[in-house]
């Protein structure tokens, strides 16, 4: 499989003076769901644009499948779903005669495809209601599968949760995620909305003022190197701080519980847990506080708060 669907190379937008996109890199895989997180501004809309050709890159280059959307347009789009803004279709028809209509103008799409779609946007018991009688979060789905129809390589959706209440946006995180995994979709969602990033994501790319700050991975793996905070709950803190120093970890001291900084989380969690039960220290709790999205977000734009 290849390690890479989509890539971005120093992709740059400029409209008169003002640059809306200022270099932009980072590089999408085959299975993830890939968040594209910024305020309102930041450029989200603006990349997502030129990445599906409906506006120009002012500089750089995008490939999809290894084929530049600026000199191999057709054959780029070949391998693309999107949909960048509210979906449409004719409300008179149903979502199945809708499916059809659009399927025409697709090659080599068979209705095999249509009733598969359909089944993996969980639409079965609503198809052949007409559109208008849909609610928003069926509209999304329908939309999804329009998109999905002649199996893309990348689905692309910008502010997908927008107008959705709870119950949409869960359905939504659950089958993007489900498409990702069966179809082996690289799936790019654009947000403002930190909560919902972080549930549906395995990976964030965060932006702010058309400049990427960050990519950040919320995929643990054994070789995980970054620091994390582990708390350990005992019954003496005092002799657990010694044992803990003398494994070479300064522990900090918060009523009941000592919190240490490991780098390999696994391995040396339990270590440290059979070092203390061998000492006689009871444990009654650990627990792994990690940073969240927000956190991170504010970190990384060093305060300054998403709207």
């Amino acid at each position: 499989m290849e390690s890479t669907i989509v890539q971005l190379k120093q992709v740059t937008k400029k409209i008169g003076s003002k640059t809306i996109v200022d270099g932009l890199s980072f590089e999408v895989r085959p299975g993830e769901v890939f968040g594209f997180l910024g305020p309102n501004g930041a450029g989200k809309t603006t990349t997502i644009r030129m990445m599906v050709g409906l506006i120009s890159i002012s500089a750089g280059e995008i490939k999809i499948r290894d084929y530049s959307v600026r000199g191999q347009f057709e054959e780029a789009m070949q391998h693309v779903g999107a949909i960048v803004e509210n979906p449409e279709f004719y409300g008179f028809m149903t979502g199945y005669q809708n499916l059809i209509h659009f399927a025409r103008m697709l090659p080599n799409v068979e209705k095999e495809r249509i009733d598969e779609v359909v089944r993996l946007v969980r639409l079965e018991n609503r198809i052949h209601d007409k559109v208008k009688t849909y609610s928003l979060g069926m509209r999304q789905r329908l939309g999804v599968a329009q998109a999905i129809l002649h199996r893309p390589s990348v689905l692309i959706l910008d502010e997908p949760t927008n107008g959705l209440d709870p119950e949409g946006i869960r359905e939504l995180r659950d089958y993007l995620r489900m498409l990702a995994k069966e179809e082996g979709l690289a799936v790019i969602v654009s947000s403002h909305l930190l909560s919902e990033m972080e549930l549906m994501c395995d990976r964030v790319a965060i932006i702010q003022n058309g400049r990427l700050l960050d990519v950040r991975s919320f995929k643990e793996s054994s070789g995980e190197t970054e620091e994390v905070e582990v708390r350990f709950e005992v019954q003496d803190t005092a002799a657990a701080a010694a044992v803990l120093q003398e494994a070479g970890y300064q522990a900090q001291v918060n009523g009941t519980e000592l919190s240490v900084k490991v780098s390999d989380r696994r391995d040396t969690v339990a270590a440290l847990n059979a070092r203390l039960v061998a000492a006689g220290v009871a444990v009654f709790g650990i627990r792994t506080i990690a940073k969240t999205l927000e956190e991170q977000f504010l970190e990384v734009t060093r305060g300054n708060r998403i709207v």
